[in-house]
């Protein structure tokens, strides 16, 4: 099986050991996967702004890094969720709706292909989930409070099968972090009142880590925790199933 190591921005610059720890839990579980080194960006951030049709060409050459691989991976659902949703922009060719199809969310990835049941791996400390909007409303990785399903939750039947992780229940398992892209700038004090309330909801079930599928709610979630000193700690889900200790 061939897949494409797709690593949107905010790991790129930021969070490189996320990209690392996906890599090293796709090899470990049998996977030939390669990184086409001239991705970039996949386009989010112009849409988000309003201005999707001037990321036709990122779109573009999104699909030329990446069409040739039986599936691509990426370790945040919100970039998965744009190219998978958003790239109606540019001609529907062959290798546009290849790349549509066969590209997913690490958690999805790992249950939806890989079909895994266990995980090797330990990680003995009270965790919260934090579930993406991108994730859930878009990805589709679980449940939404507001529909009328019943529960699941991809992301933590993969934490379940952690050894000797203690999940945490939250007061308002899917609300968002306030991150939203460049919500967070445009309306700064909102977007900081909304982290503060996620971080208090964690920090009030007696979190040590809070982790997640996409990076940039985490980020966003490690700022207000720094800026607080709470001494809780942030680690992607890829961190915590390729074997991280804090």
């Amino acid at each position: 099986m061939k897949v494409g190591l797709f690593i949107p921005c905010y790991i790129d610059q930021f969070y490189p050991q996320v990209g690392i720890a996906t890599l090293q839990l796709l090899e470990k579980l049998g996977c030939d996967v390669g990184f086409p080194t001239n991705q970039t960006c996949c386009g989010q951030p112009m849409g988000n702004s309003g201005c999707e049709k001037d990321s036709a060409k990122t779109a573009q050459l999104f699909v030329e890094n990446f069409k040739d691989y039986d599936y691509i991976v990426g370790p945040t659902a919100s970039c998965v969720g744009y190219v998978k949703e958003h790239y109606n922009i540019i001609e529907q060719t062959v290798a546009v709706s290849h790349v549509r199809r066969h590209i997913y969310d690490l958690s999805e990835f790992l249950l939806d292909v890989l079909k895994i049941e266990k995980l090797d791996v330990s990680f003995p400390y009270k965790v919260g989930l934090h579930q993406s909007c991108h994730g859930l409303r878009e990805m589709r990785l679980g449940a939404s409070s507001e529909l009328n399903v019943t529960y699941f939750s991809k992301q933590r039947q993969l934490l379940e099968m952690v050894n000797g992780l203690e999940f945490i229940e939250l007061d308002r398992t899917d609300e968002c972090c306030g991150f939203g892209g460049t919500f967070c700038v445009s309306e700064e004090a909102v977007s900081a009142k909304m982290g503060k309330d996620r971080v208090a909801d964690h920090q009030r079930n007696g979190a040590q880590v809070i982790t997640g599928g996409d990076v940039s709610c985490l980020m966003h979630l490690e700022g207000v925790i720094r800026r607080q000193g709470t001494g809780i700690k942030v680690l992607h889900l890829a961190e915590i199933f390729n074997g991280a200790t804090i």
